[in-house]
């Protein structure tokens, strides 16, 4: 997977769900281009002042590039390709914060999945691991895809809800 064929399937994904929707990802690279470059230290101290000047942020030409740095609160000009394209069409991108997997559904499902593909696999085919691959996705067959679904949240201020385990979301 890269950024350009996922971003591609993202954008069927967003013609086929609602505005107001909300959909969470992790920050693999794929799903995380960003739209322009930020300045950080290894930047040349000229090219942070230019990038500063582009943005009508002041500085002092004898500041060091630490100090130029300072100048603006980088989460404000992080921003994500995913997060802007589903911003346009009325969608909340909310991320998983880093390191922290057991928080995805999918790592929790593909887990089981790995784990029922290897006590069943007996002859170590391809079409016996595709067999068995299929089997374990099927919804009654994982425990944690049989309890999200018991506990999704239901009815007004789900939104509300989610965006309150995604504080660090905030720009």
């Amino acid at each position: 997977m890269d950024a350009h064929n996922f971003e591609k399937w993202f954008k069927m994904v967003l013609d086929k769900i609602l505005p107001g929707s909300v959909i969470v990802m992790d920050n693999a690279p794929y799903h995380s281009r960003q739209l322009e470059r930020v300045p950080n230290m290894s930047w040349r101290k000229d090219a942070i002042q230019e990038w500063l000047r582009s943005k009508n942020i002041a500085f002092e030409t004898r500041e060091i590039k630490a100090q130029l740095l300072t100048k603006f609160d980088q989460k404000k000009y992080v921003l994500k390709y995913v997060d802007e394209l589903a911003a346009s069409k009325g969608v909340t991108v909310l991320r998983l914060p880093p390191y922290h997997c057991e928080l995805n559904p999918i790592e929790l499902i593909w887990a089981q999945v790995k784990s029922y593909v290897g006590r069943n696999n007996k002859s170590f085919k391809m079409a016996e691991i595709k067999t068995l691959l299929n089997e374990g996705f099927k919804p009654n067959r994982s425990r944690t895809m049989v309890e999200m679904r018991k506990s999704r949240p239901k009815g007004r201020g789900r939104t509300e809800k989610a965006r309150r385990h995604f504080r660090h979301n905030k720009r």
